[in-house]
């Protein structure tokens, strides 16, 4: 199993939106980034965890735990030309863009803020990817070690 940590700004979708969701699952649609896509077409199995974190917003941070529960397929979204997420390059028969469905497992009993993540850079969050400068990729994976000490933060 692999760890994830997955960002959204709140104001468009975030743990409200997926607690609200039928079976606390939906798509994680609308990644137009290629380094984000192949980690999540390529990486992500069904299974493995992700940490669902609000960027965008007063104070960001870690809120809840996801489960990968649909392993990646094509992003129907980039087709929709009504839809934000559309890309006109796009080709059905040779889908560019995918998505994962995810699964909420648990709220965490407190957001794990950036600020407090970053008081750990040094030592126990070394080369964590979120904590990296100019990082701003919406998926990135997280080591086991790193996984462990954020949910023993909570």
């Amino acid at each position: 199993m692999r760890y994830w940590l997955m960002k959204t700004e709140p104001g468009t979708f975030g743990l409200e939106h997926l607690a609200a969701a039928p079976r606390r699952t939906t798509a994680w649609d609308g990644v137009r980034n290629y380094q984000a896509r192949n980690m999540l077409r390529d990486e992500m199995k069904k299974g493995d965890q992700a940490f669902l974190y609000h960027s965008s917003t007063e104070v960001p941070g870690v809120v809840a735990v996801m489960q990968i529960v649909k392993e990646a397929y094509p992003d129907p979204t980039a087709f929709d030309r009504k839809h934000h997420h559309y890309d006109a390059a796009s080709d059905p028969q040779a889908p560019r863009w995918f998505m994962v469905d995810v699964q909420l497992k648990r709220r965490l009993a407190r957001t794990i803020t950036l600020e407090e993540l970053r008081a750990h850079e040094h030592k126990e969050l070394k080369g964590m990817v979120l904590l990296r400068r100019g990082n701003r990729l919406s998926i990135t994976p997280v080591e086991a070690a790193h996984w462990k000490f954020i949910l023993a933060l909570e």
